[in-house]
This record gives C-alpha cells, structure tokens and sequence, in this order.
C-alpha cells in the first residue's frame, strides 16, 4: 500500500506543477498558494482512494463502525465549506448548505445495510439514482473552480463528488472492481486509441451521410494546434470524462453486468430494458422534433442487436454487454439537451465505445480517455459540428 500511496503523491506532485504553472500568469500569489494547497489534497485522494489496495485497508479500518465511516465524508465537506469560507462566500447562501446531506448519504446507506451480501440488489441501484440525480440536476452555488476565478481545470464541487461516490461504493459498499486510479499500460492507451478512431471512422459515415459535420480546416500554427488540443483534452478529461464515466460506466454499467450475470438470465434484461429504451428513444426523437426522428430509435435497435448477437457468442461473461447496451442508450438519451436528435444518436454509439474500452481494461480513466478525445476530435481533425 505504502508504494501505490508513493506512486499517487509522485502523481500529484507532478500534476500540481503543472497546475501552477498554468495559473501563475493570471493570479495573484496568494490565490496560487489556497488553491495549490486545496489541489494537491484533493487530488492525492482522487488518485489513491479507487485503489484495491487503498480501499481494502479503510474497508477493514471501518468495519461497518459508523463513526469511523463517516470521517472521510466529514473531512469532504471541511474542505469544501473552508474553500468557499476562505474566498468570502457564504456557506448558507444557495444550495450550498444542502451538500452534507448529499455527501453522507450513501455511506449511511451502505453502513446501516443489515445484509453484507456482495450481491447487488434493489438498495444499491436506488442509493446511485438518488445520489446521481441531485448533483446533475441541480446546481450547487456558489461556484467553487480550482483556481477561484477559473482556469477549466475543475472544482472543488466535483472533485468532493466523485470522491464521496467512489469512498461509498468502493470503500464501504465493497464494490473494488470499480477501476477509479490511474495506471500506465500501453496496452490499455492501445486500447483507447483504437476504439477512439474506430468510433469517430462511424461519425464520419453517419455524419458525410446527414450532413452532420463539415471540414474547416485549422488556422494556426502546428505547435499553438498541439497546444490548444492538449489542454482542451485535459480540461475534457478532468471536468466532463472522467465525472461520466465513473457514474455511467464504473458504477451503473458495472453493477448491471453484475445483477444480470447473478440472475443469470440476460435475455430478460435484454427484452425489457430494449424494449423500455426503444420507447424513450422513440418520444426523444418525437418530441425533438425534426427529420430525422427516427435516428436515436434506429440506434437503440443497432446497440441492443450487437448486444444480442455477442451474448449468443458467449465470448463474454454474461450480461456484460446487454449492460453496455442498456448503458449506452441511456447515456445517450439523458445527451437530448444538446437540441440535436443525431448527436443523442450519436452519443449511444459513443457510450458503446466508452462502455467496450471499459471492458476491455477495467479502468473508469481509460474511458474517460476516449471520451476527452472524441469531445476534441472536431478540434483534432478541423471540423464543425452541425444541428
């Protein structure tokens, strides 16, 4: 444990260096310092809390003692309220106040739990929704960006997010396949870039065909482009993807496979989730408007038929891809506040192709590495996205 704790703070450290110097031309001396401070603890624990070693330790630690579990949550919710103190904001102001609640609730849910089965039941898919649903539906204020006054790197906010979601479930709940840490293996980043290209090679198709897209071309110098696209990537990468990802792929994708493999009657699961899917992607596309109606439908049918097809083959564990199935229409749909109808369509397949890199390496940042470089692909390969 003490060398992935090591491996975590060489990460930290270097990541923090480049933080820094990525502000230090737009803030003051004193901002640069809180925020550095509030950085390097959130992100030591952002890359060490998902790891098996780390989670089995605290696990033992806590041994279903409710004053020991809810020490992590607290220490969140210090940092939290002492960031937002520290630059003059009210913590009763908003919705801010409301955020002990949400960060205690799912470790109290997983403590107070009577049965300790490692089987998924009912219980653990209402504590995600209820947990999901509030931090994407509404907004907690006052911001609270790493630094204050901005710079695309993240915030406080969502970091504290992810941190209690991973200590709930990998931690607590036991749930240790989640993948949430950082590793180097070429043949994972292999992995992500393949399905990366293959994904994008179908947004071409799709796209040419429905004049989704059109080529623009770049206007600036090579070494500005590389630039311009690495920290787009990275801002992607820590802001949307890996928030994603750790929701709809390291945790719902993975306890679907998980419920229906213990079931063990996929074609169930198959039936009824296509069949309750088919009809949401039908009124999305309806109540979108438009001609191409048909389009987040027409995907449903192609997810859920590869699922079917995969399953028959028997090439994995089943269930695993009725779960990306269901998955990756979800995913899709929830996308229909873009007001475009072919990017909903279009964000299916890409859940499929975040929900296969999973699969293949077990690691909620792999996937998150396809989604950053798809939302950036227009930026990579000099083209304007079309409603």
């Amino acid at each position: 444990m003490k060398r992935e704790l090591l491996k975590s703070a060489i990460l930290t450290l270097t990541f923090t260096a480049y933080f820094i110097w990525n502000i230090q031309s737009e803030n003051p001396v004193t901002e640069i310092l809180i925020a550095s401070v509030y950085f390097m603890l959130l992100y030591f624990m952002f890359f060490s809390i998902g790891k098996k070693e780390t989670a089995k330790f605290l696990n033992q630690y806590i041994k279903s003692n409710i004053n020991r579990a809810v020490i992590f949550p607290t220490a969140l919710i210090i940092l939290y309220y002492t960031y937002i103190f520290i630059h003059g904001q009210n913590p009763f102001q908003g919705t801010v106040f409301m955020l002990p609640f949400l960060i205690y609730f799912p470790t109290l849910v997983f403590v107070a739990r009577t049965e300790k089965s490692e089987k998924l039941n009912w219980l653990d898919f209402a504590t995600f929704t209820l947990f999901l649903l509030p931090t994407t539906l509404v907004k907690f204020s006052p911001e609270t960006s790493l630094p204050f006054s901005g710079g695309g790197f993240d915030s406080v906010y969502r970091i504290v997010i992810m941190l209690a979601v991973v200590y709930a479930f990998v931690v607590v709940r036991n749930l240790n396949d989640v993948g949430f840490y950082p590793v180097f293996k070429l043949k994972y980043l292999w992995t992500a870039i393949w399905v990366w290209l293959v994904f994008y090679a179908f947004v071409f198709m799709i796209g040419y065909a429905v004049d989704f897209f059109k080529f623009v071309g770049h206007d600036t110098v090579l070494l500005v482009l590389l630039t311009t696209i690495g920290a787009s990537i990275l801002q992607v990468f820590l802001h949307t993807a890996l928030f994603e990802e750790l929701f709809f792929r390291g945790l719902l994708q993975n306890m679907l496979a998980k419920r229906i493999a213990q079931t063990n009657n996929w074609k169930t699961f198959w039936k009824w989730g296509g069949a309750i899917l088919l009809l949401l992607a039908l009124a999305t596309g309806y109540f979108m408007k438009g001609n191409l109606f048909w389009f987040p439908a027409t995907t449903t049918i192609f997810l859920f038929a590869a699922a079917f097809a995969i399953e028959r083959l028997n090439i994995a564990k089943s269930g695993t891809y009725t779960a990306l199935a269901i998955t990756s229409v979800i995913f899709g749909l929830v996308h229909f506040h873009s007001g475009s109808i072919i990017f909903v369509g279009l964000a299916s397949i890409g859940g499929w192709a975040y929900g296969y890199t999973y699969i293949k390496t077990r690691n909620v940042f792999y996937a998150a590495l396809v989604h950053a470089l798809v939302n950036n692909s227009h930026l990579i390969f000099g083209i304007e996205l079309l409603k």
